[in-house]
């Protein structure tokens, strides 16, 4: 089961889920959560990878919706030189030895080609266990910081990494129910990449 390529977020007060979907849309519910005076602060992550996302809640919605859209910085404008920025293609510095240099030059297409075929060989040959990596990272990430005071989060959390589906449900069993039904989202992903992985 992969995750959907675009990507969205979570948020919740406390325990509580109060929105999921896009960015802006997540955002926007966030601020008029905050405004109706929220109990704490908000929890925002990516929905696939438990990141964090940091936002600035300062001043109107729109205030917080107009700093969503992340700007060019100084450095990035600078080192923008050759290439196709309309393709999305981004130029930044690579430092390799001599001997690498050596051999990429004798390579037909150039060096952004060959670096470009090397990295997607390695995308799909190592993808699968890159997935199953990522999903095991995800569902650490999110029980930390949602379920880390919980009762029994150690044995779940080694419930989990033995893949005890039964001992990990029992042990999540009362955990507050959108952290619960979140988390099993991801922990079926995380096992679903597992097994094609083995």
């Amino acid at each position: 089961m992969s995750q959907p390529s675009a990507t969205t977020c979570i948020a919740f007060d406390q325990q509580k889920l109060i929105a999921k979907g896009a960015l802006a849309d997540v955002a926007r519910a966030a601020k008029l959560a905050i405004d109706a005076g929220a109990s704490a602060p908000l929890v925002i992550l990516d929905e696939y990878s438990s990141r964090p996302i940091e936002i600035d809640f300062r001043g109107s919605v729109d205030a917080v919706l107009s700093r969503l859209t992340p700007e060019t910085s100084p450095e990035e404008s600078a080192t923008r030189g050759p290439g196709r920025p309309k393709l999305g293609v981004v130029s930044r510095e690579v430092t390799l030895l001599p001997r690498h240099w050596d051999w990429l030059g004798q390579q037909p297409g150039g060096a952004s080609a060959v670096l470009r075929k090397l990295i997607e060989q390695s995308i799909r040959n190592g993808g699968a266990s890159e997935r199953a990596r990522l999903a095991v990272d995800s569902v650490d990430r999110f029980m930390r910081v949602m379920a880390g005071d919980a009762p029994g989060y150690e044995e779940a959390s080694r419930a989990f990494y033995r893949g005890e589906r039964e001992q990990f449900a029992s042990l999540t069993a009362a955990w507050p129910a959108d952290v619960r039904a979140h988390l099993q989202q991801l922990v079926a992903i995380a096992w679903d990449e597992q097994k094609d992985v083995s």
